[in-house]
């Protein structure tokens, strides 16, 4: 099967490493939705990534589906979400919030990269930045609370959080200042050390 799309997407780049830990056999085609749109669409005329085209040729697209494809039909062991309600409703609450902080900050790239200067709309800027430091924020008071995330098995939570922080630090590290989230820092730089993280590399 292929995963298409470039992995300094944080969707791409949170399912490559979450298929790797599910013990998933994919193969990367990092073609992206604005130099290669053209390429993409023959894939998916939708041109999302991430998308993945199954063996049989089945396309799935959006980053959480095709998880939760694989997670479905993984070993009980080998999930990357617990079972158990109260650790589940935990695990979803830092994973809802490491999503909307990738939501946020790709809103205020593309604000800033794709709308002509004079075209920006500062309170909607002000906006979404607001709602991107207050799930840093939340994400940052978690964090700090719970046991480290394992970096040999780390959990569904603990990857998106950690690739959503890298990929804050790499487009807006204005924005979301490393010193101003300690715990949310520590935690992504851990598993950036992992070799399951140093395979996808972001850039």
């Amino acid at each position: 099967m292929k995963l298409i799309g470039m992995l300094d997407s944080p969707y791409v780049r949170r399912v490559a490493i979450s298929l790797d830990r599910l013990g998933v056999d994919f193969e990367h085609e990092p073609l992206s939705v604005f130099s290669t749109f053209e390429a993409f669409s023959r894939i998916n005329p939708v041109v999302k990534a991430p998308s993945l085209v199954l063996d049989d040729g089945t396309l799935l697209m959006d980053s959480t589906l095709i998880i939760d494809y694989f997670e479905a039909q993984s070993r009980a062991d080998a999930k990357l979400l617990p079972q158990q309600p109260q650790a589940l409703a935990q695990a979803l609450q830092v994973l809802g919030l490491a999503l909307a902080a990738c939501e946020k900050a790709v809103q205020i790239v593309y604000e800033h990269n794709l709308r002509p200067s004079e075209k920006l709309h500062h309170p909607w800027v002000a906006r979404v930045t607001g709602q991107l430091l207050a799930a840093c924020g939340a994400l940052e008071q978690l964090l700090a609370a719970q046991q480290p995330t394992s970096v040999e098995r780390p959990d569904q939570a603990g990857i998106t959080s950690a690739v959503a922080w890298s990929f804050m630090q790499l487009m807006l590290p204005e924005v979301v200042k490393a010193g101003d989230f300690p715990a949310f820092a520590e935690h992504a730089r851990r598993l950036e050390q992992s070799e399951l993280f140093k395979r996808y590399p972001q850039v």
